[in-house]
């Protein structure tokens, strides 16, 4: 049943205001009562103008950022654009909402730095507010740290919308604007105590699909007022879009909550208090969303959801700044505290193949993955098309070994030994990407994708796109596929990277980019834009092996720890040769990674003579062809017609 688009409801800017004082009015009760948190964690209550001050400031910047992510999300995926790539009247007022919530961003992002250092510290934010204090609370803290650097990215966004015109340029925005989302996460509350990795992991899953959610329901709400263009897609889409995000911030909700604080304390704290009533508010919301499909319209279904959403919002920005009764007098070892969690013994072939511990995005990224390409392939079955049974395989076995290298013992012994670390490393740069660019997944969905549908327009012009052309170059990804390995573990690059669980999760995630990139660009299934020839990638193979058994050898044969003071901080309750643990690492990186490119090698030969073979075929004159080679042309014809 469709929804009705009336515009019974009143006017979106009426309950927008409404819904944002509702939620400040909560930021003000919690922070009333939230007094006792600081004795708790043994410091001074720092006056009430620094407490709500920071907590309101907190409010803006959530709201401000959401909208301006979720304005620039509507723009890209929500408003089909024109034909040349332009955005339309609806798209672009989407990125003009986008550039003014940027500016609030940045405006209140910027004050949070003085106001949020001085709320940590337990001191009045007057006490800081010199060149001088503000240059400490950097140097000191990492929330002045991750505000400043959210600033930053909301000053870029605030400039550059005014310029954008186009889709391309919309989307590289609402990349950044998400991005910019992330660093107030990693170093709340979600990046300390007990289970903490999957606190944080669960927290950026939240707070991403919550902010996209209400920015692009208030695009929703205005576009659907003014009437113009093509407001039924962008219903369609959003009910999608909704259920979705309801699913993940529900989900990932719950997952933070069960850590951050125990079932017992959710009636004698303020913090479970407040779980409560987000838990009873997202149960709202999914209620309203089984409601919209019956009897609701457009404007009073919006209406609705985002005003609770901004309640929603309130409760958070006062928990945020609150300590979760979780971390109160928890004795934690050194190893809990930098990883999260204990480990039942040395890193031992049992020990690995028995310890799983979810990763809630790479872990839960690759079955995702796996998941959506099955269903791309029966999309694509139904229609009558036909998939090769390797290409699956070899997807399947990639999104397989990713997953074991996240979420088994590989994935949580990782940050205690170097040579399991290793181990990972080389599954996620070497094993998982060769077998992914062989599954060909940007074909499976330009197939499956309906024809001129906009999905497959957007990633036709995502692959078409100057960055794609700069990314697939063969120098490019030969070069950050190679470098990457010195940088990190011979520049000082490493151990820091390995002190926090954000850092190790960026590492996670660009050691499986920089794989891919580079297999894509040299026995990727799916066409790369500039390919080099057989004989130039073979060649492209053969260059990157010495640097990479010259990095395996300097590991073997060095007499320098790399990250000793990590890993001794570390505690661990077996006896480790740091130094043999780092030559036993050098000797996985030269099997694994030298073997994966010879089997590169061998994959691209065999695609090489396929390719001549393939030739040989259609030059053959047809008065010349027996009967095989005869039917073989005609099945290629048919696939060309196709």
């Amino acid at each position: 049943m469709t929804i009705s688009t009336s515009r019974r409801g009143g006017r979106p800017v009426v309950w927008l205001t409404g819904g944002a004082a509702a939620g400040l009015m909560l930021v003000v009760v919690l922070v009333s009562g939230n007094g006792e948190a600081y004795g708790a964690m043994g410091l001074p209550d720092p006056g009430t103008v620094t407490k709500i001050g920071t907590y309101v400031l907190r409010f803006v910047a959530d709201l401000a950022a959401a909208l301006c992510a979720g304005a620039l999300c509507y723009a890209t995926l929500f408003v089909p654009p024109k034909d040349s790539g332009g955005l339309t009247a609806d798209g672009w007022s989407a990125v003009r909402l986008a550039g003014w919530t940027a500016w609030v961003w940045f405006v209140a992002a910027a004050l949070l730095v003085p106001f949020d250092g001085a709320e940590s510290t337990g001191v009045p934010v007057t006490a800081v507010l010199s060149p001088e204090g503000i240059a400490v609370l950097v140097s000191v803290l990492s929330e002045p740290v991750a505000w400043l650097i959210s600033a930053l990215v909301a000053l870029g966004i605030a400039l550059c919308c005014r310029r954008v015109l186009r889709w391309r340029p919309a989307a590289g925005l609402a990349v950044v604007a998400v991005t910019g989302l992330l660093p107030p996460v990693v170093v709340g509350h979600g990046s300390a105590g007990l289970a903490h990795d999957v606190a944080m992991n669960s927290l950026v899953i939240h707070v991403v699909a919550a902010a996209l959610w209400l920015g692009v329901l208030v695009c929703l709400a205005l576009h659907v007022r003014r009437g113009t263009g093509r407001p039924g897609v962008a219903i369609r889409r959003y009910r999608r879009f909704a259920f979705w995000c309801w699913v993940a911030v529900a989900s990932s909700g719950v997952v933070a909550a069960l850590t951050l604080v125990t079932p017992s304390q959710l009636l004698t704290t303020e913090y479970g208090r407040s779980t409560l009533a987000k838990v009873a508010v997202f149960a709202l919301l999914g209620a309203l969303g089984v409601m919209a499909r019956r009897r609701l319209g457009v404007v009073a279904l919006v209406a609705a959801e985002t005003v609770l959403i901004l309640v929603t919002a309130g409760v958070s920005a006062g928990m945020t700044q609150a300590v979760p009764p979780a971390l109160l007098g928890a004795d934690l070892s050194p190893l809990q505290v930098a990883l999260g969690y204990r480990l039942p013994g040395p890193p031992d072939a049992l020990s690995l193949l028995l310890t799983w511990r979810l990763d809630l995005l790479l872990g839960v990224g690759f079955l995702t993955a796996a998941v959506g390409y099955v269903l791309g392939l029966q999309r694509l079955r139904a229609r009558g098309g036909h998939w090769p049974a390797h290409r699956t395989a070899t997807w399947l076995a990639g999104c397989a070994v990713g997953f074991v290298a996240t979420s088994s013992g590989v994935g949580a012994y990782a940050p205690a030994s170097f040579s399991v670390h290793m181990t990972m490393h080389m599954a996620l740069n070497m094993v998982a990407p060769l077998l992914l660019v062989l599954g060909a997944p940007l074909t499976l969905a330009l197939r499956a994708l309906a024809e001129g549908g906009s999905p497959r327009q957007l990633l036709v012009w995502v692959l078409a796109s100057r960055l794609a052309r700069t990314l697939c170059h063969p120098i490019v990804a030969a070069v950050v596929f190679v470098v990457s390995y010195y940088l990190l573990y011979f520049g000082g690059v490493f151990e820091p990277v390995m002190s926090e669980h954000w850092s190790r999760m960026a590492l996670s995630m660009f050691v499986l980019v920089s794989g891919y990139q580079f297999y894509w660009v040299v026995v990727g299934a799916d066409p790369a834009p500039g390919r080099l020839p057989h004989l130039g990638r073979l060649g492209l193979v053969f260059a990157v092996m010495p640097f990479h058994g010259v990095f395996a050898v300097i590991l073997m044969s060095t007499s320098t720890v790399i990250a000793s003071n990590y890993y001794r901080t570390l505690a661990l309750g077996w006896p480790v040769d740091l130094l043999t643990d780092q030559r036993l690492a050098g000797v996985i990186s030269l099997v694994v990674g030298e073997l994966a490119l010879v089997s590169a090698q061998v994959v691209l030969l065999v695609q090489w003579q396929r390719h001549d073979q393939l030739g040989t075929f259609r030059t053959v004159p047809a008065d010349l062809d027996d009967e095989e080679t005869a039917a073989y042309r005609a099945m290629l014809a048919k696939l060309r017609r196709r």
